[in-house]
């Protein structure tokens, strides 16, 4: 691959054998499966998945080298089907003629729609082609489940600080990079390895920036002075996207305040809207929390009141309180499980019927039939329970709500208990 000496040193440094490959090492490392297929040229398809600067063309070009397999590359922005149908055609005639393999590479192959997709199902299942699909999506929900099925999926993971370090130590010292002219403080170059965010392409460009700005020498201070903000990842509509909810759910579920904060504060910082945090609180106080403590639900109902009077920047401390308070509190799914179980009977019982002495009775005529006859107003009782059969007609009592012995909801238990007991008693 010709290298031009003007190029962006993050095209220059680009590795050009698995030796020179930097992290990955789950996918990529000695003995692994993949590994072995590139160093054998025994390729199958496989699809690369993973956040943006992790090596997906990279390894694709590093095939490209080794395969003894005619490669072509297409980027899935730019081609359309009439293309796609064109290459799988000459890797037919050159499969059918020649014996020759064809490896395909798509970059950015979630960005084919369904129909394009589908084009390209047949070649690769009949092995016309063997299919190297990059996406920086989740494969599983944005790439054809007939391809994924056909493929082996890897998913690369954000690079390591000390991997980064490694590439920007590299860059300094490689001819294909400053050969040794550009002398950085090891601090800076791990300053510039954080701030990258497990992107190997956003440190390469942040250390060549700051040579074409600050010189050929250079410290921390002045590494710190160009680069004062992390690079973030994360995509309001993207995998990550949900993953971070994911993990900012099940830190409060797991009762963790310190880590529900950094995950949340992740999303803000971000640039995730506060309202749909509050949301998914006020979701969490009903549906982890429920009667263990009655009070997480006002309080975070009463957090959003105060941030859409308040806003951002000081509406913080709102979404902070209730992300604590939900955090610290008791956790019981008993409602969760009740309305579950109800909502399966509802649905799979023939009919639901009205007992005669629970339907309404408006009018006169309709007590003569029997409606609302026998009764019996709780109110009227000296306990405020009465025996009485509530459930549908020839539906026996259930029980869908097994309150937890854990905050409040252990006061709920004992009373329930009792209750049940004295309704239950009706015949």
């Amino acid at each position: 691959m010709k290298r031009e000496p003007d190029a962006p040193l993050a095209f220059r440094l680009r590795p050009l054998t698995l030796d020179e490959f930097v992290g990955q090492g789950k996918i990529v490392g000695p003995g692994t499966m993949l590994r072995k297929a590139i160093e054998e040229d025994a390729l199958s398809s496989v699809i690369l998945a993973g956040p943006p600067g992790t090596g997906k063309t990279t390894l694709a070009k590093i095939i490209a080298e080794r395969t003894k397999a005619h490669f072509v590359q297409i980027n899935a922005v730019l081609s359309g089907v009439k293309e796609l149908k064109e290459v799988c055609a000459e890797a037919e005639r050159m499969k059918t003629a020649l014996r020759q393999r064809t490896v395909l590479f798509i970059d950015e192959i979630h960005r084919f729609n369904k129909a394009q997709q589908d084009a390209l199902l047949p070649y690769v299942e009949s092995g016309v082609v063997i299919l190297i699909g990059a996406t920086t999506q989740n494969p599983y929900f944005e790439v054809n489940q007939a391809l994924v099925s056909r493929s082996q999926v890897s998913l690369l993971e954000p690079l390591a600080p000390d991997d980064l370090l490694v590439i920007l130590q590299r860059a300094l010292t490689d001819a294909r990079g400053y050969d040794g002219k550009v002398k950085v403080a090891e601090e800076a170059l791990r300053h510039i390895a954080t701030i990258a965010n497990g992107d190997a392409r956003i440190a390469l460009n942040c250390l060549e920036m700051a040579v074409m700005t600050v010189g050929r020498k250079m410290s921390l201070k002045e590494v710190e002075q160009l680069f004062t903000q992390r690079s973030q990842r994360y995509d309001k509509s993207g995998e990550d996207h949900y993953n971070t909810v994911s993990a900012f759910i099940k830190s409060m579920r797991g009762s963790d305040p310190d880590a529900a904060l950094l995950w949340m504060f992740k999303m803000l910082e971000s640039g995730e809207e506060p309202r749909f945090l509050f949301r998914r609180m006020a979701i969490f106080a009903c549906e982890d929390v429920g009667n263990a403590d009655p009070r997480a639900l006002p309080l975070v109902v009463a957090a959003w009141q105060a941030f859409e009077f308040v806003g951002l920047p000081e509406g913080e401390f709102f979404l902070a309180h209730a992300c604590v308070y939900l955090s610290q509190a008791p956790k019981s799914n008993a409602v969760t499980r009740a309305k579950d179980s109800a909502k399966h009977v509802v649905r799979s019982a023939p009919s639901l019927e009205v007992p005669l002495h629970l339907r309404n009775a408006p009018v006169k005529g309709m007590r003569e039939q029997g409606y609302h006859v026998g009764y019996q107003y709780p109110h009227e009782d000296r306990e405020g329970v009465v025996a009485e059969h509530y459930f549908p007609i020839g539906m026996a009592p259930r029980i869908f709500y097994e309150p937890t012995d854990r905050g409040f909801e252990g006061e709920v238990t004992e009373r329930l208990q009792r209750i049940r007991k004295i309704v239950r008693s009706a015949r």
